[in-house]
């Protein structure tokens, strides 16, 4: 009896422990599954070619020449230099969306010097000297620009540029005429003309706009100015002549063609959020 007893009770005592054993156990976690954050996309970078044509509007600050006759530098009585065109091109490396960088080279075609000296010349004592030459030019920049505004295949930015032109002056032909009777008039005399290198700086602005992801369009203007220097030699009593610098105001268009791929913005993907586990 004693036996069936304590069997009985040990049968019990198991029962429980194992019940109990069975509710502290905890169901097998199945975790979520492991997503990486995406890194931010680069921007576009790379380098690129460009070229350029324009129409140049030219002001020129009144020159000056040594007159022999009474010893002194004298300015023209009236000044005038012409339009003329203009034709790049460049090597270029964007850096980032917003910054790029190139150097250009530019040529500026003849651009025509009309100008008048007043004085005494051998057919009366009162005459004006008609002066007649032209200048081209050519330009060696290093520029950097700010991309500074974008809306879809639409870019508006700015920049400026340093470097010097190589400035070419022709010879410049002056015919005195007198005053009183302007078809009696002396034989044209000839100035050699001078060529020099000048500093340089130019301010630009214009927008851009996506052909293809490698080729774009840019339509701009230019403020280019171009340092003082000589235009002309000595010949008889006259001679040498300078001019005090000019400006250039320059419509352009031109396309840009990149090596670096599609250009991409600088985007930041939120990253996926992360589940909390699941419980079964």
């Amino acid at each position: 009896m004693k036996t069936i007893l304590l069997a009985g009770a040990a049968m019990v005592i198991g029962s429980v422990g194992t019940a109990t054993a069975a509710d502290v156990l905890l169901p097998p976690v199945v975790e979520a599954p492991y997503v990486e954050a995406p890194a931010p996309v680069e921007a576009a970078s790379g380098w690129y070619l460009r070229g350029d044509v324009g129409y140049a509007s030219h002001s020129l600050d009144t020159p000056f020449f040594f007159q022999g006759s009474n010893a002194s530098y004298v300015p023209f009585a009236t000044s005038e230099l012409r339009s003329s065109y203009s034709v790049g091109v460049g090597v270029g490396y964007q850096v980032n969306s917003y910054l790029r960088t190139d150097v250009t080279v530019d040529y500026f075609s003849d651009a025509d010097f009309r100008g008048s000296t007043r004085g005494g010349c051998g057919v009366a004592v009162a005459c004006t000297s008609r002066d007649l030459s032209f200048v081209n030019g050519l330009s060696l920049l290093a520029n950097a620009y700010v991309d500074f505004y974008k809306h879809g295949r639409f870019t508006l930015y700015g920049g400026a540029g340093l470097g010097g032109t190589h400035v070419d002056w022709g010879g410049l032909g002056n015919t005195s005429c007198s005053d009183a009777n302007p078809a009696l008039c002396d034989p044209t005399v000839t100035h050699g003309g001078h060529a020099s290198w000048r500093f340089t700086y130019a301010l630009m602005a214009g927008a851009s706009v996506d052909i293809t992801c490698n080729l774009k369009a840019d339509i701009g203007y230019r403020y280019r100015r171009v340092a003082g220097g000589k235009m002309f030699g000595y010949a008889l009593n006259g001679g040498p002549g300078y001019d005090e610098g000019f400006a250039s105001h320059e419509a352009r268009g031109g396309l840009r063609y990149s090596f670096g791929g599609c250009a991409q913005e600088e985007v930041y993907i939120e990253p996926a959020p992360i589940l909390p586990p699941v419980y079964k």
